[in-house]
This record gives C-alpha cells, sequence and structure tokens, in this order.
C-alpha cells in the first residue's frame, strides 16, 4: 500500500505542491498532461466469470463479472441487464471507512456505470434469451486495493477489461423455451471499449491522472469516458471549483489525445488471454 495516504496535507507541503504545479512541474516528476504507467492483468479470479487488475502508478483496482440468467426490466424486456458495484475499502487506504456503501461508493459505480452504459459497451440487446423472460444479468463489482489518486480511471479501466476478458456459456432454446448450456463458452457481445480520463484542476493548472497529493490540494476535478471512435460519451465533475468552457476544451482535447493508447492496452491485455 502507499504509505502517502492521509487526509489533510500540512498547509507547507500544499502550497509547495500549488508551486511546483504553477511551474509545469508536478510530486512525481510527470508532465501536466502525462498519464503514470498503465499495467492490466485479466483472468486474476477463477471464480469469476470475468476479472482483471489495472494497475496505475501505486494506485491499484480489482474488477470481477458475473453473469446469471434472470428476469430483464419490465421497461426493457428484450434487453440484458448490466449492474454496476464499487466498493472502497479500508485495504486500499485508511480513508475509506468500513461499512455499507457511502456516497463516494455509489457516485464511483455511476460514473463507471455512465460511461460503459453511454458508449453501449455491451451490445444488451443481443443478450436476450427468451424476451420478456430469461435475460443475461451482468454484474460488475469494482474494488480499488491500493489508493494512491485518480480510481475514478482505473476502476473504469479495471471494470472494462473484465468485461472484455468475460466468457459465458453458449445456449440453446428448444421451441418449448427449454434453455440449455452447452460446455463451450464464449464471449460477452462487445460493441465498444471506452475508457476514463480524468483531470484535477490545481489554481489555473490542469493535469491530468493525479495523485493522491495532487487530489488534496485540488480545486476541482473533471472525467471524460471516451469511446474507441474517439467520441465523447460522458463528463462527470467533481469538486467545489469550476471550469472555463476553454479549460474544459483543453482538456478533452488531451483526453481524446490519450484514450486510443488507453483502449490500445486494454484490447492487448484481453488477447493476451
Amino acid at each position: 500500500m502507499s504509505e502517502k495516504v492521509y487526509t489533510i496535507i500540512p498547509a507547507p507541503r500544499r502550497e509547495t505542491i500549488r508551486s511546483m504545479i504553477k511551474r509545469g512541474e508536478r510530486v512525481d516528476g510527470r508532465g501536466p498532461d502525462q498519464y503514470r504507467e498503465l499495467k492490466v492483468d485479466t483472468g486474476i479470479a477463477g471464480n469469476a466469470d470475468g476479472s482483471a487488475k489495472v494497475s496505475l502508478g501505486h494506485t491499484k483496482v480489482v474488477a470481477g463479472v458475473k453473469v446469471s440468467l434472470g428476469q430483464p426490466y419490465p421497461d426493457a424486456p428484450a434487453a440484458g441487464v448490466l449492474i454496476v458495484h464499487a466498493e472502497l475499502i479500508p485495504l486500499a487506504s485508511p480513508i475509506f471507512e468500513p461499512g455499507p456503501p457511502d456516497e463516494n461508493d455509489v457516485e464511483l459505480a455511476r460514473v463507471i456505470d455512465r460511461g460503459l452504459r453511454s458508449a453501449s459497451a455491451i451490445k444488451l440487446e443481443d443478450m436476450s434469451v427468451i424476451p420478456g423472460k430469461q435475460v443475461w444479468r451482468v454484474f460488475v463489482d469494482i474494488y480499488p486495493i491500493d489508493h494512491d489518486g485518480n480510481f475514478i480511471d482505473a476502476s473504469g479501466l479495471a471494470a472494462m477489461a473484465a468485461l472484455l476478458n468475460t466468457r459465458v456459456p453458449k445456449l440453446s432454446v428448444t421451441p418449448d423455451g427449454t434453455v440449455t448450456r452447452a460446455e463451450e463458452k464464449v464471449p460477452l457481445p462487445i460493441n465498444d471499449i471506452p475508457v476514463f480520463v480524468t483531470f484535477a484542476k490545481i489554481g489555473d493548472v490542469l493535469v491530468v491522472d493525479p495523485c493522491y497529493e495532487e487530489e488534496l490540494v485540488m480545486d476541482a476535478r473533471v472525467t471524460f469516458a471516451i469511446t474507441k471512435s474517439g467520441n465523447v460519451c460522458a463528463i462527470q465533475k467533481g469538486g467545489r471549483g469550476s471550469f472555463t468552457p476553454e479549460e474544459i476544451l483543453k482538456a478533452l482535447d488531451t483526453a481524446q489525445r490519450l484514450a486510443p493508447e488507453l483502449c490500445a492496452q486494454l484490447e492487448a491485455a484481453a488477447h493476451r488471454v
């Protein structure tokens, strides 16, 4: 676990970081638009239908996928179901408390769910087995296990990598509605590969993929979910500060430049299995 875990940063250190950022320097030596090293491992959990571990610098997140047959939502009787759950566990950082999910867990799950859903990452319409009666229900569980900043991006990348790794039994349906599972397993019907790119605003400077110390001194945060084709499918703003239109456009330009490499790494990890 990273040793730099605290919720209050001393004023001298805060001013040092903000001064460094203003000069174009960062805590870990990166440039303002430089992402940390990304590592993706898939198939890490034998009991899951799909799983992945993402390391973004010292931040680490695991995601698991379980798929089961169940009833569809009443307003989408011919589509599969996607449910995203996130839990910020004390194993990742002392700032995460044990107990039921709080607003931070819920926000993380919603940000990832919105990006996956808005990009149509899974072809949910292809996951209906018996329309109105049985569909595949996909459950994505996200667990940050080492928090050193920007667990939103790491969580989104881990969730997408786990979905790419997921295999489900091939099904056949008889005329009388009997569903039979074959031994053969097939991938989920993946339609797109969205990635998440987050920026912190510190003073008048934007930095991508903030580490934990940078998050402690940031004024605001914005996350873009970018599709494989480079389109924006979701945006989430956090923090008390604000962004000018020019800052948003500048951040978006950087996000769209970084996204293809992130997407390529997810695809490469999926092909290694």
